[in-house]
């Protein structure tokens, strides 16, 4: 009678040695142990932090380094290769989320620094555009009517591709 009550007594102490080597680490809602002692807290390392390696904040400015590699590989290339509408979205893009990052939480100086980096390349590649068009034009007020036709004329293809694509899509739900 005895040997059941020891193989109970058993599997409960392996159950709460087991429960106390896996137990895993609670803390009180984010409070670390310095700050209920009322000690200052120490800062979280870079790889726990709000924008460390763990998370989205850190890796999409790495990526993004990437888009702006690519701008900065068209130095290399004529300004009449240069697509404008293209490297009018750069400038733009960069300089919008650049001004973003100031303003989001938690502020992410990474991503503001890419982004900042693209506004630079959008700039430098626009200017290159426009010095070759006066050039080309003879004066920077044909220089600019002539870039303004060009986004003109863009924004037109756009427009009418869009409206092929729409009028497909209603003949194939209609159908």
């Amino acid at each position: 009678m005895a040997t059941p009550r020891a193989g109970l007594r058993f599997f409960a102490q392996a159950r709460q040695t087991f429960a106390r080597t896996f137990k895993r680490h609670q803390t009180t809602a984010g409070v670390n142990a310095a700050a209920i002692d009322g000690a200052a807290a120490p800062k979280p390392s870079f790889w726990n932090s709000e924008i460390g390696p763990k998370t989205v904040h850190f890796w999409a400015p790495v990526m993004k380094w990437g888009v702006v590699a690519a701008g900065a590989s068209d130095f290399l290339r004529p300004a009449e290769k240069l697509s404008l509408t293209q490297n009018m979205a750069l400038l733009a893009t960069g300089s919008i989320w650049t001004r973003w990052c100031f303003v989001i939480r938690p502020k992410n100086m990474l991503l503001a620094g890419v982004n900042f980096c693209l506004f630079l390349v959008g700039l430098v590649q626009t200017s290159r555009i426009f010095l070759y068009r006066k050039e080309v034009e003879g004066s920077t007020g044909a220089a600019f009517s002539s870039m303004w036709a060009t986004i003109k004329g863009d924004g037109k293809k756009v427009e009418a591709k869009a409206k092929e694509e729409a009028k497909e899509v209603e003949s194939k739900v209609g159908a």
